[in-house]
């Protein structure tokens, strides 16, 4: 039997970055240089290295700039044009539609199961693999997350990971250890049935709400990544991470 080809990614783009101001009164937060190119190449790189080359971006601050960005790109690493799709939440709704919300919206352009990652996030060395998808649609979860261990500006975490491999919505006093949600994960397109499909009124829905109730049904699966990792939120840690080398693919 062929391998099922290979599904789509949607690349979180929407999002005003207020704390990145004044960067990101004149560019969308997702286009700002990190070591030497914008944010948001390190991801449709890495997912076009390992064969994911379908993207959905939503966008609403600035989003034009993002579109022509991809626009003047012919190709990804000398390979396949990606092809991009957009979710234009500024033009169609005056404004970014929250996580969930967002993705709802875009859920016509997506399939049955899908790569979600926010734009403002650095992970140089994680790996999009057919193989990591087999194994999600194999297990039959709606949602899996990759959690990382506490930035300083989230010390109390967000979720916690039980030993069977479950995302544990833990109350912030809990003992065991929470983690950090990467912003990256597998999701089916069930894990979204409540909302309105495709979100046609433009609702503004908040992810974690629905992530909590779905991982009280024992419905979402994490695992840990240690690898390098930011949460480019502030000025500050974009300077940081300038300033700093590491190796990449």
């Amino acid at each position: 039997m062929s391998a099922p080809p290979p599904i789509k990614a949607m690349i979180l783009a929407a999002g005003r970055g207020e704390r990145m101001r004044p960067l990101t009164d004149h560019m969308p937060k997702p286009l700002l240089p990190v070591r030497g190119k914008a944010l948001i190449d390190w991801h449709a790189q890495a997912l076009a290295r390992a064969g994911f080359k379908e993207l959905v971006i939503n966008t609403a601050w600035l989003g034009e700039q993002i579109s022509r960005h991809f626009d003047l790109q012919p190709s990804i690493d000398g390979h396949k044009p990606l092809s991009i799709s957009y979710s234009h939440e500024g033009r169609d709704f005056g404004g970014a539609l929250e996580t969930a919300g967002g993705i709802a919206r875009a859920l016509p352009l997506l399939g049955d199961i899908f790569w979600v990652l926010a734009g403002d996030v650095f992970v140089p060395g994680f790996e999009f693999s057919q193989e990591t998808v087999s194994r999600f649609v194999a297990g039959g979860k709606l949602a899996h997350l990759w959690l990382v261990p506490n930035p300083a500006h989230n010390p109390r975490g967000d979720f916690g990971l039980g030993a069977d491999g479950l995302a544990l919505n833990l109350p912030a006093g809990a003992s065991a250890p929470r983690f950090t949600y990467s912003t990256i994960g597998l999701y089916r397109r069930a894990f979204f049935d409540a909302l309105p499909f495709g979100n046609p009124e433009g609702l503004k829905v908040p992810l974690a709400p629905l992530l909590r109730a779905a991982m009280d049904n024992r419905q979402v699966s994490a695992e840990l990544y240690a690898g390098a990792w930011a949460d480019v939120g502030t000025p500050a840690r974009l300077d940081e991470l300038n300033a700093t080398t590491i190796t990449t693919p």
